[in-house]
């Protein structure tokens, strides 16, 4: 399965807030912590960043996001150790 990795500008797009508002969501575990690309560039898998906007969407409590991004980044280490 091919996932899209998203870059900041494009997270910023379908998200609608800015880069400081990101990297505070990041900060308060509102939004799932970036992935390396390389020494000088991180990006978002385009699958957690539609499931955040999806639950904010639907209104789910800031508490209900965290375990959400709980669950997000404990699937994408899953993932990885798979490798």
């Amino acid at each position: 399965m091919v996932q899209a990795i998203l870059r900041l500008p494009a997270v910023k797009a379908e998200s609608g807030a800015s880069r400081s508002t990101i990297y505070l969501r990041i900060q308060q575990g509102l939004w799932p912590k970036p992935v390396r690309l390389g020494p000088r560039s991180v990006g978002w898998p385009a699958s957690e960043v539609a499931a955040i906007n999806t639950a904010r969407i639907a209104g789910m409590t800031d508490q209900e996001i965290r375990t959400l991004v709980i669950k997000l980044e404990a699937a994408r280490k899953a993932a990885a150790s798979a490798f």
